[in-house]
C-alpha cells in the first residue's frame, strides 16, 4: 500500500439547487459533489502539489477505445514527450480496493498502454509499475521527472 500525504488544499464548492457540486480546475467546470469525484480531486492536487505533475500533462474523465468498447478512465498523465506514462483509477472510500478495481485498470492499460497504473480510494492507494511485462508494486507514488 502506497502512504498519502495530502496537501491542505480547499476544494471549491458550491450549491447548486439540491445538488452540491465541485469546481474541477482541470476540465475547467463545476461537477457533481460524489464520494468518488471528492477523491478525484483531492488525488489530483497531491499529484501537483506534492509530487509536481504537471497540470497541462494531465487528462480527467477522457474515452479511450479498449476493444470494441469505449470506456472513460479517471485520470492519465503524459510524460514530458505526450505518451501516455501513467493511469490512475479513483473510487469513492466506500469501495474496497479488491482485484476487480485493478482488473479494470488492466483493461484500461490495454487501450492506453502505460509504465504506471494506480488505484485509490481515498486513504487506500496502490500502484504498480510495468516492468518487463511483469506488474511490480509501488511503494510510494513516482515524482513526475519524466
Amino acid at each position: 500500500m502506497i502512504e498519502l500525504d495530502y496537501p491542505a488544499v480547499e476544494l471549491h464548492e458550491r450549491q447548486q439547487g439540491r445538488v452540491a457540486q465541485l469546481f474541477d480546475p482541470f476540465r475547467k467546470s463545476w461537477v457533481q459533489r460524489t464520494p468518488e469525484e471528492w477523491v478525484r480531486q483531492q488525488f489530483l492536487q497531491l499529484l501537483v502539489h506534492k509530487h509536481h505533475y504537471p497540470v497541462s500533462l494531465i487528462a480527467v474523465e477522457k474515452s479511450i477505445q479498449v476493444g470494441l468498447v469505449t470506456k472513460r478512465f479517471d485520470i492519465l498523465i503524459y510524460d514530458k514527450g505526450l505518451a501516455p506514462w501513467m493511469l490512475i483509477e479513483c473510487k469513492a472510500p466506500s469501495v474496497k480496493l479488491d482485484h476487480t478495481v485493478l482488473e479494470q485498470v488492466i483493461q484500461y492499460n490495454m487501450g492506453v498502454p502505460v509504465s504506471y497504473m494506480i488505484i485509490v480510494n481515498g486513504p487506500i492507494c496502490h500502484g504498480w509499475k510495468r516492468v518487463n511485462g511483469q506488474l511490480a508494486a509501488l511503494e510510494k507514488i513516482p515524482d513526475f521527472s519524466v
